[in-house]
């Protein structure tokens, strides 16, 4: 038997009143929010950053991309994977057209640093890593430095890939 909207609404209200996805969602988008903050306090010459995208409660993320990658119309998205409760950085392009060229760049490459997923059209990296597989969110500064860490390697490699 297949569920109606009304039957997930159901389902959504007696998880509501239950209360803890409404403190961890908003506890999430609080920390997403300030770890931006970081990036551009950390990083303020060199990086376009864009708005904030707390997403359907499939993925959370906000853009911090070097010039130079910009410059090619590309950008580097730091995400919350709701599902997956994990930290990811993605190479996206700005629009599909762009996406796939440099998919195809990569995929046709023998470049193996990091996830390239088997189709264009899978989702909207080009290139992906998990930063954080099992976040520890009761230690939020330590947390901090390893989303960091991982992004700024992530980004030297790309860019070190497309010169």
């Amino acid at each position: 038997m297949r569920n109606t909207l009304n039957d997930h609404i159901q389902a959504y209200k007696k998880q509501l009143e239950i209360g803890h996805i409404q403190k961890a969602y908003r506890g999430l988008l609080e920390y997403m929010m300030a770890l931006r903050t970081h990036f551009l306090n950390e990083f303020p010459d060199g990086f376009l950053s864009g708005g904030f995208h707390p997403g359907y409660m499939d993925i959370t993320y906000f853009p911090f991309t070097p010039r130079s990658l910009a410059r090619q119309k590309l950008k580097i998205a730091i995400v919350f994977n709701h599902e997956c409760l994990r930290f990811e950085i993605w190479l996206a392009g700005n629009n599909r057209q762009i996406q796939k060229k440099y998919w195809e760049i990569f995929k046709g490459s023998d470049w193996n640093k990091y996830h390239i997923p088997e189709t264009v059209m899978e989702g909207f990296s080009i290139v992906d890593h998990i930063l954080v597989e099992a976040p520890d969110f009761t230690e939020l500064p330590e947390l901090t430095k390893q989303v960091e860490s991982g992004a700024m390697k992530f980004i030297e490699d790309i860019v070190a890939a497309l010169e």
